[in-house]
């Protein structure tokens, strides 16, 4: 059995005033003059009739649909990045909007269909997000759709919210040092000198910018650096083996990202050392195997949820312009030795 729709008219006639009055109060107009008595009588007349107004006519009014697309590659479909859309989901609900998430798998077919689709549904704005950092190329929209780029950035003039990835570099560094560790330090995941023509993305370019300015100001330097292409947990292993394999023990292990300090813990057991007793690591990206790893891995958190609710932030700021980058937590457990 369908049931009617509560509308405007029916919370006036409860509440003993014209539908002009009702919906003024509804609204939030500030300057309705009406008392508060008559305030009170609508939202307690919406409240027990509950009312829902209709969006569809409010648009029409106010040009605005309180929705927004969110489109991505691959965040909807991994658990890592996953962060990103809840944050947007939180933030668009205290904004009073809901979010319409398309995913493309990086296709651009399959993105503009799904820019097209979005647009045919009137989205006040439409965020972007990649589920690892990278350039992308920001599509021209008709109107006044508002772009957001979400973990990304582009060549031409955007709003962009991505993790303070120099400043991440920077603590990861501070974090061994403050520990004293000052030599026998090993970068792993990229070497100077023989990545030197090799660009990965900006915000990797950023986060060893971060890493080489703290090692500088501190006087330090790396024992060695280990590059390897695709920074997963068996290149990880890899790495560290061979070092131990020829003699090479150092006390610090720095890891451009989790899955390579996952390996790296397997092959330090495998060879009888320790962490941190022996060998000190700390990391990127607090991936969520790192709280479960004996002893705990400390490693310089992606803040994917506030990025996502920066982003939707952003978007419903007409005045917002720029690159807005997002603090990196450091999340301390047990892997670096102190003293």
């Amino acid at each position: 059995m369908t049931t009617k729709r509560v509308t405007l008219a029916d919370v006036a006639r409860r509440a003993g005033l014209s539908s002009s009055a009702a919906s003024m109060i509804l609204n939030g107009r500030p300057d309705t003059r009406l008392s508060q008595d008559a305030h009170d009588r609508v939202n307690r007349a919406a409240a027990e009739l509950g009312y829902r107004p209709n969006v569809a006519a409010r648009s029409l009014r106010v040009d605005k649909t309180q929705t927004i697309g969110f489109i991505s590659d691959t965040v909807a479909t991994t658990r890592f990045a996953s962060g990103l859309i809840k944050g947007a989901l939180a933030a668009a609900e205290q904004a009073e909007h809901v979010i319409l998430l398309a995913e493309t798998g990086g296709d651009p077919v399959r993105e503009a269909e799904a820019i097209a689709a979005l647009l045919d549904r009137q989205v006040d704005g439409i965020v972007f997000a990649t589920m690892r950092s990278r350039e992308v190329e920001v599509p021209t929209l008709p109107g006044n759709t508002r772009v957001v780029l979400l973990n990304a950035i582009s060549d031409s003039p955007s709003i962009s919210v991505l993790p303070d990835e120099e400043r991440g570099g920077r603590a990861a560094v501070s974090l061994l040092a403050d520990a004293g560790h000052r030599e026998g330090i090993v970068l792993l995941g990229h070497n100077e000198v023989t990545e030197r023509d090799l660009f990965r993305s900006t915000t990797v370019a950023r986060r060893l910018a971060g890493i080489r300015a703290e090692m500088q100001d501190r006087g330090l330097t790396f024992m060695s650096e280990q590059s390897v292409w695709d920074w997963v947990p068996n290149n990880g292993y890899a790495l560290v083996d061979a070092l131990l394999a020829e003699g090479t023990v150092p006390r610090a292990l720095l890891c451009l990202n989790d899955p390579l300090a996952f390996g790296a813990y397997q092959a330090l057991t495998e060879h009888g050392y320790r962490v941190p007793d022996d060998v000190s690591i700390v990391s990127f990206d607090n991936d969520e195997i790192a709280s479960y790893l004996r002893p705990g891995l400390t490693t310089i958190a992606l803040p994917h949820e506030e990025m996502g609710a920066r982003a939707v932030e952003l978007l419903l700021d007409g005045s917002a312009r720029g690159e807005h980058l997002v603090q990196m937590p450091v999340v301390v457990r047990d892997s670096i030795r102190q003293g």
